[in-house]
This record gives structure tokens, C-alpha cells and sequence, in this order.
């Protein structure tokens, strides 16, 4: 399977937060994830990494 997983970056620490991610869309003030279940997080983050290979979806927040 090609899904990853979702990781909000925080404090020099990744901590998972979304597991089987199919999709990720911009959207305005963030990030709309989705999985392959059809589940949707959306979160005011923004791309940090993506590390392919690992499956991996590195994000931070975005400061409002």
C-alpha cells in the first residue's frame, strides 16, 4: 500500500496524528487530510517534509 502517516512536528519532536493518509489538499488556512476509509482531519498546518520512502507526512502548525 502507498498511504503514510500523518506527523505534527512540535517541539523538535514528531508526534503521529493521522494514520493511512490517501489524500492531502490545500486548503485556505491549512491542510485537509484524508484516509482511505474516507475519514478527513482538517488542521491549520502546513507541509514540513515529506518523506516518501518512510511514509511519512511531516507537518507544523501554522501560527494565527
Amino acid at each position: 500500500m502507498c498511504e503514510a502517516n500523518a506527523y505534527l512536528w512540535k517541539d523538535g519532536e514528531e508526534k503521529m496524528i493521522f494514520e493511512n493518509v490517501d489524500r492531502v489538499q490545500p486548503h485556505e488556512g491549512g491542510l485537509l487530510l484524508e484516509d482511505i476509509f474516507g475519514r478527513r482531519l482538517f488542521l491549520d498546518a502546513r507541509i514540513k517534509e515529506l518523506a516518501l520512502v518512510d511514509h511519512k507526512i511531516i507537518l507544523e502548525e501554522i501560527e494565527k
